[in-house]
């Protein structure tokens, strides 16, 4: 519960109207309100939430965080048509100087006021599955908050702060980056315990240029934990940390035989990936519901956050073994005898090399007679400069792999399909490749599905589905 007290002490803000006190819930979209919350009103690029006051009023908003003066005393009818008439009823309103400014302080106050344990994990793949994953071990212990979904910027991530409840013993806070300063940003919110860097990889190069500036903006965490774990089969990323750590620094890896957290006897199936588990001198199997070798490094990386928390490898493997997944991210559906691997949620270059790596393995594993492999890939956005060659380099590292057909989605796709050669076919539109899919799939398929957010992947599958039908199971081997 935040008290208007606290509101008023986070922010520096000024109370034009006074009305409702308390508030369980924030909320900065109109459109899913709850009654009571505590609208605030952010103004971006495409969108100024002022103009939605009015809206947020009539869905039941019980109070305001507004940075309009003239529009919060109902001076003129703008701004979504709010008038000073719309206050009554016992409306609270608030006045800052900036809303996404104050919605941040708040942030910060309530985790300052926290007494429990905050992990912050960043890197350039795996973060939300890791988050996930920690979440799942530290709850074996009790309540744990969590960033929603992958609200993980400037606004997703305090927002989910500030919607922690009470009785939480711990928080798991993801923190993305698309540029320098955005984790040093988020990190003076969360103020992390213990932080997790994954993995450094070919993200957002249109705002880093380098692949060394990317490990440079994930270092960011570095001067606000005391304890760091880290990819030890990361060398790039060890590297770049050398000696700038001062703190405890816990390792996690497969090919690192001297790791404080490893994995051996790794097991790939459709139903999961299963693993012995070693932590500090301890040993236990893991038998995941997560698919994919990628996955082992997720899990050792919330393992070794969890070890570094204090829990022992008996808790660390049930909450391995309690999590499911997370939706369009390595999910595997049968969808009348073909295997869809849909890891339709994101892509770069990095996440790209690793799943098409999981489909060849897949393949490898069956008669070939079976049935095929097809890629139906969506451009990699916000590369800069490493656009071209990156869709290139994929195209060429496709036409080397057990790949029988590509279907590549969007302009910069069709730069690989033409590296591909002859059994690669371009579509404009995520829609379009799934209808094309839909004609040429049959039983025994394997197919993967992968891309950039804005190429709206999980499109593909909608427009397989109704050519086709539903899927007729679905696998919990999930997670990037």
């Amino acid at each position: 519960m935040i008290r208007i007290e606290d509101i008023i002490e986070a922010t520096g803000g000024k109370i034009l109207s006074e009305g409702k006190r308390a508030f369980s819930g924030i909320c900065i979209d109109s459109r899913t309100i709850q009654e009571g919350d505590l609208f605030v009103a952010l103004k971006g690029e495409r969108f100024d939430g002022h103009d939605f006051v009015a809206d947020a009023l009539r869905k039941g908003a019980g109070a305001l965080l507004h940075c309009n003066a003239q529009c919060a005393m109902g001076g003129e009818e703008k701004d979504g048509g709010l008038r000073s008439a719309d206050y009554t009823g016992g409306k609270t309103v608030v006045l800052v100087d900036d809303t996404l400014r104050a919605l941040q302080d708040l942030a910060r106050f309530l985790r300052k006021r926290f007494g429990g344990l905050v992990i912050g994990v960043v890197g350039s793949n795996g973060k939300t599955t890791t988050k996930e994953l920690t979440a799942s071990i530290l709850g074996t212990r009790g309540p744990v908050h969590k960033t929603t979904g992958n609200l993980n910027n400037h606004i997703g991530m305090p927002l989910s702060l500030t919607r922690m409840e009470e009785g939480v013993a711990a928080m798991v806070l993801e923190m993305g980056t698309n540029r320098p300063g955005d984790v040093k940003e988020l990190c003076g919110i969360a103020l992390p315990d213990i932080g997790v860097i994954t993995n450094i990889g070919y993200e957002h190069l249109e705002g880093f240029g380098s692949l060394e500036k990317v490990r440079d903006a994930e270092m960011e965490i570095l001067p606000y934990v005391k304890k760091l774990v880290v990819n030890a089969d990361d060398r790039f990323l060890l590297g770049g940390i050398g000696a700038g750590f001062a703190g405890e620094r816990i390792t996690f890896g497969i090919e690192t035989r001297n790791a404080d957290v490893s994995a051996s006897d790794v097991r790939l199936s459709d139903e999961g990936v299963h693993f012995t588990l070693r932590v500090g001198r301890e040993q236990v199997a893991i038998r995941s519901h997560l698919s994919g070798y990628f996955n082992v490094y997720n899990s050792l990386a919330a393992a070794a956050a969890a070890y570094a928390a204090g829990f022992r490898p008996e808790e660390i493997r049930r909450g391995l073994e309690a999590f499911e997944g997370v939706k369009m991210r390595f999910e595997i559906r049968r969808q009348r005898g073909v295997t869809i691997l849909n890891d339709s949620y994101n892509a770069n270059p990095s996440s790209m090399e690793v799943s098409v790596r999981e489909l060849a393995r897949r393949v490898s594993l069956r008669d070939r007679a079976s049935g095929r492999a097809i890629a139906v890939l969506g451009d990699m956005l916000e590369l800069g400069d490493y656009a071209v060659p990156s869709h290139r380099e994929l195209g060429r590292k496709l036409s080397q792999e057990p790949v029988d057909i590509f279907i590549g989605v969007g302009p910069l796709m069709a730069l690989a399909v033409e590296e591909f050669g002859e059994k690669g076919m371009h579509r404009d539109t995520s829609r379009e490749a799934g209808i094309e899919l839909a004609k040429m799939v049959r039983e025994g398929d394997i197919v993967l599905i992968k891309g950039s957010r804005g190429m709206r992947m999980e499109r593909v599958l909608t427009a397989l589905e109704e050519e086709v039908g539903p899927p007729v199971e679905e696998m919990k081997g999930k997670g990037e």
